[in-house]
């Protein structure tokens, strides 16, 4: 025995207060120094979260990333400090003493809010209230698709999150929960942080909902504990890993215990304490240390803990070593991100059949062409859509339902949830194992906005497959047609748009979403049939550029023609009509603004030319007017859709190719009057 073990062995036992307190003071501390953050909720959760990490939480703090840690969801983002009390506590590498002294400070990994990919342990980015509690979902869906795959020997975790008052207010909420609870998510367990507290005041103010019966009514096991009683709280967890539904464990705390004069106040939610107020919180709550000082016999004990699950990976670790290869190899591949030489050999062929046999199709059914062909050499491709499966035509052939009793197959009916939807895909993303797809209306778009959002900042690879994608989708009428939603969709940072124009195409942006490893997509399809006009096997991708020249005409351009999706079938036959007056048109697709942008200026400038530009696509400007240049002109959409049939629609809002012909002739003239008068 070491002299070390021996000094552990006669060393007494760390009060449970004591443990709590080292988060409290931590929380306190980092906030004070910051001069801004969320003091409360640390403070009124750490009883809690000492119970959940010292005695059932599976992670073994130096290795963040083990496939079967459970994993922990700080879905109340605001009281980051809580999170990174406990990374710190138990041990993680890079959380340090001084990042959390540099809390919210520029290039510390201690940001106002957790950022998954940021600080090592944070599971996922968390902020916006109710994405957490709704990717948690995702997880743990994730999780009980890969025990069926692979067994409890190599997948066998839970997923647990700490919510607020804020999560379960927000509508996602109830989509996230009806989901799991449909499900029966048992390895879900929601520690929802009963404070009674909002910024405004008492909760009471604007909600009299009884959670209980709320949570139990979607199927879920629901009770409420003092949250501040440690056997309470434990025996609450215990019984909530024991059931067959997802659980909550409704913990009645004080927001800000321990504070005199601020505890159980919204005054404590979002500010310093202040150092009055400090001072009377380490007297009365009996910790007389300096800012960030923990005594050595509680960061020891804390760290025992961040060290306890080493045996249970080591354990995993060789249990996956007995494994077969035969076994074993089908469980990496589903964890290795890379797609297989299976993919690659079956994209390649579906492509030149495409080109070969030049469809008049829409994307929309181009698309469930590529899923048909992409769902058989891609075991963990795993589909869905929000109650528009025969819409979207998102679902192959092979694909079976996913039911709660049926967790080896691998297409997810999520129901008209479609925020819940883009937000659990996250965490099917981040919990690993599958490629995550699903299939909505464009217009629709806005409901998953906030989730797609995150999923850009986090830099995971989740899929949006938004059909009817333009008034092209014509008697429905302006409440289903996207005008505005490419230009939104675009502004969001690194989120890849396509909106491609012919089957070949189609299956090329699929190809790059399922290469985009740092980046989600979002697939804009058509409903409306479009003729081929990629018609040449065996080309690269050209998708992959951004843009390219789809048509050059001899001797030199007069003009540039530039559209994506369905425009792109006008653009060529205004270049067809204006070569009948002598006029040259180059014809550029652009099916990804994105991808465009990443090229080299060179390219770019390879692409648009030199003469005039002429931007089509039935929606809004938008982003176009820094392609198009000051001398470029745009057709498309000034406002809202109508209700009538697509070719109609067109016509009638001047996307044609005798418009795209007439505003080409247009600008050549107004060019040609500028130089004469120069």
């Amino acid at each position: 025995m070491t002299a070390r073990s021996l000094s552990l062995a006669h060393r007494p036992e760390v009060a449970h207060a004591d443990m709590a307190n080292a988060i409290r003071f931590l929380a306190i501390d980092a906030v004070e120094k910051a001069k801004s953050g969320h003091p409360g909720m640390p403070m009124g959760m750490a009883d809690v979260a000492t119970v959940l990490f010292s005695r059932f939480l599976k992670f073994d703090a130096a290795d963040p990333s083990w496939p079967d840690r459970d994993r922990f969801v700080l879905s109340a983002g605001h009281g980051s400090m809580l999170l990174y009390a406990l990374l710190y506590l138990t041990g993680y590498e890079g959380v340090t003493a001084d990042e959390l002294r540099a809390f919210r400070q520029w290039g510390s990994k201690t940001p106002g809010h957790p950022e998954y990919g940021h600080t090592p342990g944070v599971e996922t980015t968390t902020g916006p209230l109710g994405q957490g509690i709704a990717t948690a979902v995702g997880m743990a869906l994730a999780e009980r698709l890969m025990n069926a795959r692979f067994g409890d020997h190599l997948v066998d975790h839970y997923t647990y999150v700490v919510a607020g008052d804020g999560c379960l207010m927000e509508g996602l909420s109830q989509e996230a929960i009806s989901l799991a609870g449909h499900l029966k998510l048992n390895r879900l367990i929601v520690l929802f942080d009963d404070n009674q507290i909002s910024i405004d005041g008492p909760t009471s103010l604007s909600c009299s909902d009884d959670q209980i019966a709320r949570f139990s009514a979607s199927g879920w096991s629901a009770s409420r504990i003092d949250g501040h009683d440690p056997k309470a709280v434990a025996a609450a967890i215990e019984r909530a890993r024991q059931n067959d539904r997802p659980s909550l464990v409704a913990c009645r705390t004080v927001i800000g215990f321990g504070a005199p004069n601020r505890q159980g106040s919204e005054k404590v939610h979002g500010a310093p304490l202040g150092a009055d107020e400090v001072t009377k919180t380490r007297d009365g709550l009996g910790w007389p240390y300096q800012p960030f000082e923990i005594p050595e016999a509680v960061l020891e004990s804390w760290r025992e803990i961040g060290a306890r699950g080493q045996d249970a990976r080591r354990a995993w670790i060789e249990r996956n070593k007995r494994l077969c290869s035969g076994a074993r190899s089908p469980f990496h591949d589903a964890l290795n991100r890379k797609l297989p030489g299976a993919y690659t050999m079956a994209m390649t062929r579906l492509r030149d059949r495409f080109a070969t046999e030049r469809p008049t199709i829409a994307t929309r059914q181009a698309s469930q062409l590529v899923i048909d062909v992409i769902a058989e050499v891609l075991p963990n491709l795993l589909g869905g859509s929000a109650d528009l499966t025969h819409s979207n035509l998102t679902r192959a052939k092979t694909q079976k339902p996913v039911r709660h009793d049926h967790l080896k197959e691998n297409y997810i009916h999520y129901g008209i949830r479609e925020h819940a939807m883009a937000a659990a895909m996250n965490g099917i993303a981040l919990h690993g194992g599958f490629i995550p797809y699903g299939g909505t209306f464009l217009t629709f778009a806005d409901y998953s906005r906030p989730a797609i959002r995150l999923a850009a900042l986090m830099g995971i690879r989740v899929i949006h497959v938004m059909t009817h994608d333009s008034i092209g989708l014509g008697e429905d009428g302006p409440t289903h047609q996207p005008v505005e939603h490419l230009a939104a969709l675009r502004a969001i940072p690194n989120l890849l748009v396509f909106r491609p124009g012919d089957a070949v195409e189609t299956a090329e942006a699929w190809d790059c979403a399922l290469q985009a490893l740092s980046s989600p997509s979002v697939l804009c399809l058509s409903r409306q049939s479009l003729p081929a006009f990629r018609t040449v096997a065996g080309e690269p991708n050209r998708v992959a550029r951004g843009a390219y020249v789809v048509v050059e005409p001899d001797g030199g351009r007069d003009v540039t023609l530039i559209a994506t999706g369905s425009e792109v079938a006008i653009a060529l036959e205004a270049a067809k009509r204006l070569a009948e007056s002598n006029v040259r048109a180059a014809v550029v697709s652009a099916p990804c603004f994105e991808l465009f942008r990443q090229q080299s200026r060179d390219y770019q400038a390879e692409v648009l030319g030199n003469s005039p530009r002429v931007g089509v696509e039935a929606a809004v400007e938008g982003e176009w007017a820094r392609w198009l240049g000051d001398a470029g002109e745009f057709v498309g959409m000034t406002g809202f859709g109508a209700s009538a049939p697509a070719e109609v629609l067109y016509r009638e809002f001047g996307i044609t190719a005798e418009a795209v012909a007439a505003t080409a002739v247009r600008r050549l003239a107004r060019r040609r009057m500028a130089v004469t008068h120069s």
